[in-house]
């Protein structure tokens, strides 16, 4: 063999093979280096389980892509012409702190690049949810419906909890806005139940496993719970969401019971609440039925403004709204039996119910307008 091929031989022998990385959000095992003899036999600490980089020594992400490095070259771009003279223009459209703002935002697009985020087993994506989702809600909530929130002191600070609300105006906007309220009054997540109908739309499927949300199901519900989670439910479904005007502000039938069977078994307390605001978003009118058969939704709407205007007519109306926490209901003196008595279950649902609906009379009178 001569000395050429030998040594072309031995080059391709002693080469180091980097693994691809076989799940989002876990590194991969790297080729061993000569300082880590003296760690082999060491238990892994809890430090090195965190993936620190998406990035390999040579600037190139560990699935051997160059994604980490160009994380890397975009947030360097990004932050000398911020400190260049763009900064003073930054300063003058963004306003103090946006130098912190902007850090924050290239550390969120570089761990979005190299994979370094987590989710947990429902699939929800706390990082995403905060950055993104909640702050495209958050100008709806406060400048648009500019809701008022009450009663978040008897959201626990801790622990788990059934929040049980009134479900109105077409569309669930009722759920995204107590969703931003119970994370920015009480600082916790909304792990909500949706209905079978959000997991399967193309695209909504994705976004509501990443916010938070998941099947509006018993054994979910408990593990939710049982987690320490504040999990939300609400128990009209379509038949809130999709009544006639007419019917505003007079809550449907709230089922079995199936969540005051979850709280029982989690031991959890249930805590009502009651939304004004969102009945008159979109003043259903009327129900194109047919329309909904072929399209297999539960209805079509139809409103002073829709189709009649066509998109501009999808746009809700900008009513003032009132999100109300009432005093939780306790369940934790109940035996574990408790939660496989459908006379004790069919109490407290209409407990809860009719809580929430004294509540939305009462608000109700004392509202002075339904925009002011």
């Amino acid at each position: 063999m001569s000395s050429a091929r030998e040594r072309t031989w031995r080059e391709e022998r002693d080469a180091k093979v980097i693994p691809i990385t076989k799940r989002r959000g876990v590194p991969a095992a790297r080729p061993p280096r000569p300082d880590d003899e003296d760690l082999s036999t060491a238990p892994p600490s809890a430090e090195s389980a965190l993936p620190e980089s998406g990035t390999s020594e040579s600037g190139t992400s560990e699935s051997g892509t160059p994604v980490g490095g160009v994380a890397e070259a975009v947030a360097q771009a990004v932050g000398e012409a911020l400190a260049g003279p763009l900064g003073g223009v930054a300063g003058r459209l963004f306003g103090e702190g946006w130098e912190g703002r902007a850090a924050n935002g290239l550390g969120f697009l570089r761990r979005r690049l190299t994979g370094e985020y987590r989710i947990d087993e429902f699939g929800f994506d706390q990082e995403l949810t905060e950055q993104v989702f909640l702050s495209l809600m958050r100008p709806l909530a406060d400048k648009y419906f500019r809701v008022e929130v009450r009663g978040a002191e008897h959201l626990p600070g801790k622990g788990g909890a059934l929040v049980v609300a009134n479900h109105s105006g077409v569309l669930p906007l009722d759920a995204l806005m107590t969703q931003v309220a119970i994370h920015d009054h009480a600082g916790r997540h909304l792990r909500m139940l949706a209905a079978d109908l959000v997991f399967v739309l193309p695209g909504v499927n994705e976004l509501a496993r990443k916010a938070g949300h998941t099947l509006a199901c018993n054994e979910d519900a408990q593990r939710l719970l049982e987690s320490g989670e504040i999990v939300g439910v609400w128990p009209e479904g379509f038949k809130g969401i999709g009544k006639p005007f007419a019917e505003r502000y007079k809550l449907q039938r709230f089922g079995r019971g199936g969540f005051v069977s979850s709280a029982l078994r989690a031991g959890v307390p249930i805590v009502p609440c009651s939304i004004v605001g969102a009945e008159e978003t979109y003043p259903m009118i009327g129900n194109a039925k047919t329309l909904a058969r072929l399209l297999g939704l539960p209805y079509v709407p139809i409103t002073p403004t829709f189709p009649w205007l066509g998109p501009l007519g999808a746009l809700p109306l900008p009513t003032k709204w009132i999100i109300q926490f009432g005093e939780p209901i306790p369940t934790d003196s109940y035996p574990p039996e408790a939660a496989d008595d459908p006379m004790l279950l069919f109490n407290l649902t209409d407990q809860v119910r009719e809580t929430i609906q004294h509540t939305l009379y009462r608000m109700l009178v004392q509202r002075r307008s339904v925009f002011f």
